[in-house]
């Protein structure tokens, strides 16, 4: 049962994850040496399948089309759209910035070539293929990549189809980022890699960070909402359970202080959990993860909630719109009692790749931002650097760089 407590004994648990750094140093070492015959192997150990080939082909992704039918592709379409003209708002330019003489300014270019991961398996996320390929889309990377683990549905390929998604490849694990990151005779390297995926997905990202880029070390889903006396238990229950259905690591807390309604949805939770389908799953993330935090008022739910800085906050509120500065930290906002965190995750078009474990604090939802980069030029004509050469001669000096202040002294020499 989610436990009811005093906001100020709230204590946040610490994801316990097992040390996997080894064996996925194991995995990237093998796929740097042997590539796809080290790829075909693990697929074969870690996800029981024999593959013949890594990439799908083109054939296979037109039959998934047809087998998840019209109305699902025009699903996704609609989806597609909302995710699209949200995202087509983050696009920026450059800027050139003009002095006497002097030029300078800053480009935005897209990068080159990106990978995503998808998890995949016994669940199918084609609206992660859409959250990750869109923005990249936008942006303009040349080549976009997906892995997945097999078996893959036929839902990710009709998503990946939809956001213009480059190439497939049934690949999972650290074995894929491995080869993201490194290439292979089949799988091309690529600068940059985006997904959520498990503990050794995540281990993978972070030990080949910085011969690619990567968006973020994701952790278990999460959502605290804080809500008054006007939100519905029920309406609120079923929200918790939304986020505890992901992982039984999830953590879902409501955030309130009105004591008989953290009984209502106390109460509520309970009578959901048993007609879910992931029950165990929930009830475990509940039991483990959950609470109800009683606090003093809107003051002290706003401190708590930027100290959690949680991936999703619900504000079900008499006023979501008035009450929303107070809230600084938290990766996405849902507004209100008829904005369940479930239309951010599909349909309304914000990112669903958002800040997990209170890295809300200092990092941002997967945006057009996270596949492009800047270039910086500059440009002075003799005169514009005349005007300048003392104080960076003076400047270079002060460092003890003598060279640095030689390479202007020499120019001013003629």
């Amino acid at each position: 049962m989610i436990g009811i407590i005093r906001g100020k004994d709230f204590v946040r648990k610490k994801v316990q994850t097992p040390d996997v750094s080894s064996a996925v140093a194991e995995i990237i070492a093998a796929v740097r040496e042997e590539g796809d015959k080290a790829l075909l192997r693990f697929e074969q150990k870690f996800d029981g399948v024999k593959l013949s080939a890594l990439e799908v082909p083109a054939e296979e992704i037109e039959s998934a089309v047809q087998k998840v039918g019209t109305g699902y592709m025009e699903m996704l379409a609609r989806a597609a759209n909302n995710i699209r003209e949200f995202h087509e708002r983050q696009v920026r330019t450059g800027f050139i910035l003009e002095r006497k003489g002097a030029l300078l300014g800053q480009r935005i270019t897209p990068i080159e070539k990106v990978g995503l991961y998808i998890p995949g398996g016994k669940a199918a996320y084609p609206s992660s293929v859409l959250m990750n390929a869109i923005p990249a889309k936008i942006a303009g990377c040349s080549e976009i990549v997906i892995t997945t683990p097999p078996p893959v549905k036929a839902e990710i390929l009709a998503a990946a189809r939809v956001a213009g998604v480059d190439r497939v490849f049934t690949l999972g694990g650290a074995q894929a980022v491995a080869a993201l990151a490194y290439g292979t005779e089949s799988v091309p390297k690529v600068c940059k890699i985006v997904g959520p995926g498990n503990v050794y997905v995540a281990e993978a990202k972070r030990q080949v960070f910085g011969e690619v880029g990567i968006d973020m070390i994701a952790g278990p889903s999460e959502i605290v909402i804080v809500a008054d006396e006007t939100a519905r238990a029920e309406w609120v229950a079923a929200d918790l359970l939304a986020q505890a259905e992901h992982d039984a690591n999830a953590s879902a807390i409501l955030v309130t202080w009105h004591e008989d309604f953290a009984r209502k949805v106390q109460a509520e939770v309970e009578a959901q959990l048993v007609k879910l389908e992931r029950e165990e799953i929930a009830r475990k993330s509940i039991d483990d993860n959950g609470a109800i935090l009683l606090v003093s008022g809107m003051d002290e739910a706003a401190k708590m909630v930027n100290e959690i800085a949680p991936e999703h906050l619900e504000l079900c509120v008499r006023d979501p719109f008035g009450t929303m500065g107070n809230f600084r930290n938290a990766g996405s906002v849902f507004l209100g009692g008829t904005a369940p965190e479930a239309l951010g995750d599909y349909f309304a078009g914000s990112n669903h790749v958002l800040p997990t474990m209170g890295t809300a604090k200092f990092s941002s939802p997967l945006s057009v931002e996270d596949f492009v980069k800047t270039t910086q030029f500059i440009y002075y004509d003799a005169q514009a650097l005349e005007s300048v050469a003392d104080d960076i001669e003076s400047f270079a000096r002060s460092e003890g760089l003598t060279g640095h202040a030689n390479s202007i002294t020499i120019r001013r020499q003629g």
